[in-house]
């Protein structure tokens, strides 16, 4: 008897642990580290979502593990990966004491490495990036037009009037000219001396910085691609937008979104989830997975 307990006892923790496995990638001379959730119910045809997160984050957040074990509760199978931001195996949050060398056209490349390890799993994956990292996932989707991706979903996507919001607070968050700063980054790429470094008042989140001039430029200029609505304008994939009635962060992503849902023929769909905030945290994870998981269900 106690044989026959230990063999169901080892079975059933082998099976946990292979819901759940580590992934590393080189990608750019560094380790890049994500984690492959699988569903209970493996079989031929499970959809996967590969999940990047936003701004300075992490793949072990509250919003992308609470998402993920949802969406494993129901049958799909999720990879979610930590941007590098130019240091080898990045875990946690970006330490904002750290000299920061990155821009957001880095995880084009980045998503299209995930995307070829997905690809190992699963024949239909589809993408989903959440606040910026959604931006970051439509500039992957305009640059590969022909993408093997079945579809994508962007939560509490970054919209180009909270870019612009952002950089109108500049001065008034860290008491000194955007403007100034801006043209000497504009000064240095100019002068292929994208690498230097400058220290200003603040960047992104972070007070007191050491940044590159490429990066700083790469954030605070005016970009038409910060404006994810009118990236995937382009994009011919199935597109599922949510938008979270409680977001302080990105407020106005249905307001950005429904000139181009209601134009699109159905390609883009909107939805409004009542309870959530930027973060999804809770039963808004789960209420987000049900909307995932009904969209993925209509893409054949």
């Amino acid at each position: 008897m106690r044989w026959w307990l230990a063999l169901v006892l080892s079975l059933v923790s082998c099976a946990v642990l292979a819901a759940e496995e580590s992934r590393e990638l080189i990608i750019g001379g560094r380790t890049a580290l994500g984690t492959l959730r699988l569903p209970a119910l493996l079989g031929p045809d499970v959809p996967l979502v590969l999940i990047t997160h936003g701004t300075l984050a992490h793949k072990d957040m509250e919003t992308i593990q609470g998402l993920s074990k949802a969406l494993s509760e129901r049958g799909i199978a999720t990879l979610a990966h930590n941007l590098v931001l130019g240091l080898d195996r990045r875990s946690g949050m970006y330490d904002c004491g750290r000299p920061h060398d990155y821009a957001p056209d880095d995880a084009i490349p980045e998503i299209a490495a995930w995307l070829s390890e997905a690809r190992k799993t699963s024949s239909r994956v589809f993408v989903l990036g959440h606040s910026r990292g959604a931006n970051q996932v439509a500039r992957y989707l305009a640059a590969n037009s022909k993408a093997a991706v079945a579809g994508a979903i962007l939560l509490a996507p970054a919209t180009a009037g909270t870019e612009a919001s952002l950089r109108a607070a500049y001065a008034e968050t860290y008491g000194q000219s955007l403007t100034a700063l801006l043209d000497k980054a504009e000064a240095a790429l100019a002068a292929g001396r994208g690498g230097e470094w400058m220290s200003v008042p603040g960047f992104i989140y972070c007070r007191d910085a050491e940044v590159t001039a490429r990066a700083f430029a790469a954030f605070y200029r005016a970009d038409r691609r910060q404006d994810t609505a009118s990236l995937i304008a382009d994009v011919s994939l199935p597109i599922l937008v949510l938008a979270a009635a409680q977001d302080k962060t990105v407020p106005d992503v249905a307001a950005s979104f429904a000139p181009l849902a209601s134009s699109a023929g159905g390609r883009v769909r909107l939805e409004t989830i009542d309870d959530a905030d930027h973060f999804f945290r809770d039963l808004a994870a789960e209420d987000a997975a049900d909307r995932i998981a009904a969209f993925i269900a209509a893409v054949r």
